[in-house]
């Protein structure tokens, strides 16, 4: 016989039907960008930046790394979404305390700017291995396409340095004086000081026996005071001192 019942000829093979694509319906149901960028933050998290990859990221969420890709163009997009997520959480953290002196022009310009840092400090310090991102992806993402939330960022702060009487010119540089200062105050609170942390010797455990004592004597000594962190109060000290160096007299 030459054909088979329904009019396919001998060993040929069914047509082929739409190419199939992997399916973004996890073990948490089905992903969506918000969720994808949770997970990725946990995992950075939990185990650093060099950890995260598309195929161990679609591991975590029950999916193909394909599945990934409508959510996130690839590694890079991925990198500038972690960076939107610790905004975004600075966003709601903001959002979930009152403004100081109200919402208007009578607010505290200041405090309100104070309220911010504090804000920044703590959530970069609730994960630490996405804080150089912050420079890094900055470096690399010219202004208009970094994520709306660092945009609405940029805003907050110098719609506050308006507030505070500045014009466009001293508004902006004040904008970068503070935003280095925070950056840069940060990036040194959360660098790793302690050599072994089993010991229980403060010089064994910071590993002032592996630094030369007659080239280094002075950091040698004042290694101990430079492990402790300057907490929130430096912070906003800093922060102070380059605000008063701006901002018009009252």
């Amino acid at each position: 016989m030459a054909e088979q019942a329904g009019g396919r000829r001998k060993g040929q093979q069914p047509a082929a039907g739409p190419a199939r694509r992997a399916s973004d319906r996890g073990r948490y149901g089905r992903l969506s960008r918000e969720r994808v960028l949770t997970c990725a933050l946990e995992l950075v998290d939990r185990e650093g930046l060099s950890a995260l990859s598309m195929r161990h990221l679609g591991a975590e969420l029950g999916v193909e790394a394909m599945a990934l890709y409508r959510y996130a163009e690839g590694k890079d997009a991925l990198l500038d979404g972690l960076v939107e997520a610790l905004y975004l959480e600075l966003e709601e953290r903001l959002s979930g305390e009152p403004e100081r002196g109200g919402s208007d022009a009578g607010r505290d310009w200041r405090a309100e700017l104070h309220r911010f840092a504090l804000a920044a400090y703590d959530v970069c310090l609730s994960h630490p291995h996405v804080v150089p991102l912050i420079a890094t992806r900055m470096l690399a993402v010219p202004l208009a396409r970094r994520p709306l939330a660092v945009l609405r960022d940029h805003e907050r702060v110098l719609v506050l340095l308006r507030e505070a009487g500045l014009d466009d010119a001293a508004a902006s540089a004040a904008f970068r004086a503070c935003t280095a200062w925070l950056l840069g105050y940060i990036t040194v609170e959360l660098r790793p000081m302690v050599d072994n942390p089993e010991e229980s010797d403060p010089a064994f455990r910071l590993g002032l026996h592996r630094m030369p004592a007659q080239e280094l004597p002075v950091l040698r000594g004042t290694a101990a005071a430079l492990a402790e962190r300057g907490g929130p109060e430096a912070l906003l000290a800093g922060l102070d001192v380059l605000l008063d160096r701006f901002a018009r007299p009252s």
